[in-house]
């Protein structure tokens, strides 16, 4: 990190997002008045901004309220997330989470609770903030061809690329992933691409197959000859 004698800590990280590197440059300005104007400058050119308050200081997260005018007046529209910090210290907590989580719902931010000394939701923020700028820009679309599988998805993926949509409720598996895996597939149309020559076309050649089986066990009652035959014996055909 650099110390720049303004008030500015400068400092790039990089963090993976959904399986791309994205860097990220951080301007860390300082919460003091006097670098106000400071602020100003460096808050032109944001492409996102994190509060940060300390949960065990009421002072710091009622002044989240100055901030947010400055950056409304000086850089409107910039996507922003509201973070209480020292979460290791919540024995002193002065500002409830519940208080800090409707007043980001209602600047239509997102909150997050971190503790540095812990490591805790460090990243989870940082990844969030950057999610919400490439989608305002529109980069999101460049990958997500290449989004990487959870593995809940790539467990699901194989199900249904075995098992066709009508077969999935006789599946010895809870209601709760039975009504995940068809609402999967339908989303996905993996069933329609992947079963598609597969299943139904052994289920076509397993009712053919029961259907000469059917015709082979048909035994047709002998008749009778008839009652104008003049020979002692009448093959019936």
């Amino acid at each position: 990190m650099t110390l720049f004698p303004t008030g500015i800590d400068y400092k790039t990280t990089t963090i993976l997002l959904d399986g791309r590197r994205i860097k990220l440059q951080l301007w860390d300005t300082s919460g003091q008045g006097r670098f106000c104007t400071i602020f100003r400058s460096y808050s032109r050119g944001a492409q996102g901004v994190i509060l940060v308050y300390d949960i065990t200081n009421r002072w710091s997260f009622d002044g989240i309220n100055r901030w947010i005018k400055e950056i409304d007046e000086h850089a409107p529209g910039v996507p922003k997330i509201l973070v209480g910090n020292r979460l290791h210290l919540a024995f002193k907590r002065q500002v409830s989470t519940e208080q800090a989580q409707a007043y980001a719902e209602r600047l239509g931010m997102t909150f997050f609770e971190v503790s540095p000394l812990c490591n805790f939701n460090i990243t989870e923020s940082f990844t969030e903030l950057a999610r919400i700028v490439l989608m305002r820009h529109g980069m999101d679309r460049l990958w997500r061809p290449n989004k990487v599988l959870s593995l809940q998805d790539l467990c699901c993926r194989a199900i249904v690329s075995c098992t066709p949509v009508h077969l999935v409720d006789k599946l010895p598996l809870p209601v709760a992933l039975r009504s995940h895996l068809k609402s999967f597939s339908m989303a996905n149309g993996l069933n329609a691409r992947m079963m598609h020559g597969r299943s139904y076309s052994l289920t076509s050649s397993n009712i053919s197959k029961r259907n000469s089986l059917k015709k082979a066990k048909i035994i047709r009652p002998p008749q009778s000859p008839p009652k104008n035959c003049t020979r002692n014996s009448c093959k019936i055909s």
